[in-house]
């Protein structure tokens, strides 16, 4: 009888651990997936600004990401895109000749984007005048047809990104590195490139000079592109509370399911009692 009882047992902790060892498994893959989303940086932008945005799009599935699609927010002036090899880049405007969406698709040899790799696209456009939170619904497209939308709120499984635009210089600055270079060169070559002249920049300097404050609280066009031409992210992803939102939910539920185990571990043993 002891005997037996320790077979019990045994077979008790035994599901026990299978039981924890599928909740840890499933946290880590899960956890994995979380931080995998489409994004779009910066998370913080000054109000008025020429900013150069990064999407960065992660390859989710064991098949290749052949296109992405990315609406441009109300508000929200799209102007330039940085061209990319082995990728073609459309985009659709509306009646008012303004741009509505951007598209990345594989052309030529390109195989798009392979299981466990990502790409990031970079754009520039000027924000919006008043301070407000600017949604990035994104598309992605897999080489089996099927779509990833990615236009749910934060702490959804497929949510778009966000940027806040604010009137605060310094939060802006801190939230995109290199998203507000002062460099002459780039400056004046990228007003020329607009078609506008040098004055703007002349017109900061002296501004700046004259009263100790920024003279414009834009960023200029010049600005934009030179961080354009680096082809550099702004920054890196700022989904962190979401994501930790997201772990949170997931411990919880791993935790639901071991209590159910348990439970009908206990259930189970006393009928054999």
């Amino acid at each position: 009888m002891r005997g037996v009882i320790i077979l019990k047992k045994t077979s008790w902790v035994s599901k026990l651990t299978s039981a924890m060892a599928t909740g840890a498994a499933a946290f880590l893959l899960f956890s994995g997936l979380a931080s995998a989303h489409v994004t779009v940086n910066p998370s913080v932008a000054q109000t008025s600004a020429w900013q150069t945005y990064t999407i960065k799009i992660p390859s989710e599935k064991e098949l290749p990401t052949t296109k992405i699609t990315l609406k441009i927010p109300e508000g929200v002036a799209f102007k330039q895109y940085q061209p990319l090899s082995g990728w073609k880049i459309t985009t659709e405007k509306n009646d008012s000749k303004e741009v509505t969406s951007i598209t990345w698709e594989i052309d030529g040899d390109n195989q798009g984007i392979l299981a466990g790799q990502f790409q990031q696209f970079n754009f520039v456009a000027q924000n919006p005048k008043t301070e407000t939170e600017v949604a990035w619904d994104a598309f992605q497209y897999y080489s089996d047809g099927s779509i990833v939308e990615w236009t749910g709120q934060p702490g959804a499984n497929s949510p778009h990104s966000i940027t806040t635009i604010s009137e605060d210089p310094a939060a802006a600055g801190n939230a995109a590195t290199g998203g507000d270079h002062h460099s002459a060169g780039g400056a004046s070559n990228g007003h020329d490139s607009a078609g506008t002249a040098g004055t703007a920049t002349g017109d900061k300097a002296s501004d700046t000079a004259t009263d100790g404050k920024k003279g414009n609280d834009d960023t200029t066009l010049g600005d934009a592109l030179s961080d354009t031409v680096t082809g550099q992210p702004n920054n890196t992803d700022s989904d962190a509370g979401t994501l930790k939102l997201q772990q949170a939910t997931l411990i919880v539920s791993i935790l639901a399911l071991i209590m159910s185990f348990l439970g009908i571990a206990l259930a189970t043993r006393r009928k054999k009692r």
